[in-house]
C-alpha cells in the first residue's frame, strides 16, 4: 500500500525483487542503485543475515511524477533467498505494492524457482492478498549462461496464469533489461493508482516515471 508523506510531500510506492538464493535479485538493486544519480537515490542498505541479506534503497525518478502536489518516490527492496529466513521474507512483504519476481533461467534451478514462487502466494495470503492483485512482472535472469532452460518452458512453470503478466529475458550482471522490469513495474503502479481515483482524472493519461542511467537516456518498458 503506497505511503503518503505530507511532511516531505512524497507518495511512496515500495517494489519487492523475491526468487529464490542467488538467482540475482541483489545483482538487480546493485546495478540500479549504481546507475542513478547519487541526487535522486538514498544510501544502499544491507541487512546482513549469517549467509544472506536483505538490500534496500529509494529513489527519486529523474521527470518524477506529480500527483496533486505529491511527487512519487519508490523504495526497493530484496527479499533473502533462503527458506530458512521466511520471516524475514514476510516482514519485507508487508505493504508491497509492486513486486518483481525473478528466476533463476538454470535447469537444475527449476525447482526452486517453482517453490519460491508458491512461497511468494503463502507469504502474501498471510496479509489477505493475491498475487493477481498486485502488478507484478518476471524476470528471467542469468540468459547469458549456457546451461538454460527455454523462454517458454519458463512461461509455463512460472507464468501460465489466466492473465499472463510481462516477462524479460535478464542479464542482471550486465544490466540487460534489469530497468526494462524496473520501468514496467513503475508504470503499472502508477496506472493503478490513478484509476483508484486517488491521483489523475480518469480522463488523463497514465503518468509514466523512468529511472534513469547516468547519461540521461531513459530505459523503456517496451525497449524489449
Amino acid at each position: 500500500m503506497s505511503i503518503i508523506n505530507y511532511a516531505s510531500r512524497e507518495i511512496q510506492f515500495k517494489i519487492v525483487y523475491y526468487g529464490p538464493a542467488l538467482c540475482g535479485k541483489t545483482t538487480n538493486l546493485a546495478y540500479i542503485h549504481e546507475r542513478i544519480s547519487p541526487a535522486n537515490r538514498g544510501d544502499l542498505v544491507s541487512l546482513a543475515t549469517a549467509a544472506d541479506r536483505t538490500l534496500f534503497f529509494d529513489f527519486l525518478p529523474l521527470n518524477a511524477v506529480v500527483i496533486k502536489g505529491f511527487v512519487t518516490k519508490f523504495q526497493l527492496y530484496t527479499v533473502p533467498g533462503q527458506v530458512i529466513y521466511n520471516a524475514t521474507r514476510q516482514l519485507v512483504l508487508r505493504s508491497v505494492d509492486g513486486i518483481i519476481f525473478v528466476a533463476d533461467s538454470q535447469w537444475e534451478k527449476m525447482e526452486e524457482n517453482v517453490e519460491s514462487f508458491h512461497n511468494l502466494e503463502e507469504n502474501l495470503a498471510q496479509q489477505n492478498l493475491s498475487i493477481d492483485d498486485i502488478p507484478y512482472v518476471v524476470q528471467y535472469n542469468k540468459r547469458d549462461l549456457e546451461n538454460i532452460a527455454p523462454v517458454n518452458y519458463l512461461e509455463f512453470l512460472l507464468n501460465n496464469r489466466k492473465k499472463r503478466v510481462q516477462s524479460f529475458e535478464v542479464v542482471s550482471s550486465t544490466g540487460q533489461n534489469v530497468f526494462a522490469s524496473l520501468n514496467a513495474v513503475s508504470q503499472m503502479l502508477l496506472h493503478k493508482f490513478s484509476k483508484q481515483g486517488e491521483a489523475a482524472p480518469s480522463d488523463t493519461p497514465p503518468p509514466v516515471a523512468r529511472p534513469v542511467e547516468p547519461n540521461g537516456a531513459a530505459h523503456s518498458a517496451n525497449s524489449l
